[in-house]
């Protein structure tokens, strides 16, 4: 892997500001790289592999066992 450190505020600005992917044009329009990948976002076209109804079933659901606090309690060593 190459590594590549930008030092220029403007362009370190924009990369803030950007929503990825992001492509990289040189000064001529030419791809140069299209990268990145939107957290939590699935890409277009994604199927999900459980239906709308399967995933409101499941949250319909009893649920059973113990909560998420009384799981630290126990991983601390408390009871």
């Amino acid at each position: 892997m190459t590594t590549i450190t930008i030092t220029d505020p403007i362009l370190l600005k924009q990369f803030a500001e950007a929503q990825v992917p992001i492509t990289f044009r040189d000064p001529d329009g030419n791809v140069l790289f299209t990268g990145g990948e939107m957290i939590g976002v699935p890409p277009d076209g994604y199927v999900p592999p459980i239906s709308e109804e399967e995933l409101k079933r499941r949250s319909e659901t009893n649920r059973s066992g113990i909560p998420l606090s009384e799981v630290m309690k126990r991983l601390r060593g408390e009871r």
